[in-house]
């Protein structure tokens, strides 16, 4: 699998390609869901861990999905919800009790 560094990287350096074509969705708290889309025609630079636009700089990790030209170039598949705070209070309890 590509990361996302990699698959925007090459839509940016590949004769006959280009980022203006892109779609990235990326995790954005406070947005509808969580997520925002935005075109790659606004990316101004393509750094070592994140990438900048004219508003905001974003890292590659909260990136979920890349489309180029209504083709999916990366999905990241999103992790199980970790455990829940009441279930891990009573692990925590557990072990000092045993101690």
């Amino acid at each position: 699998m590509a990361y996302p560094r990699e698959v925007l990287n090459r839509l940016k350096w590949t004769r006959g390609e280009s980022l203006d074509d892109a779609s990235i969705w990326y995790i954005h708290r406070g947005a509808p869901g969580d997520l925002m889309e935005i075109s790659g025609s606004v990316i101004k630079s393509l750094d070592r861990f994140y990438f900048e636009t004219e508003d905001a700089v974003i890292p590659y990790h909260r990136i979920v999905r890349i489309d180029y030209r209504g083709k999916n170039l990366f999905l990241r598949i999103p992790k199980a919800p970790p455990a829940k705070a009441k279930k891990m209070g009573h692990l925590s309890r557990d072990r000092r009790e045993s101690r």
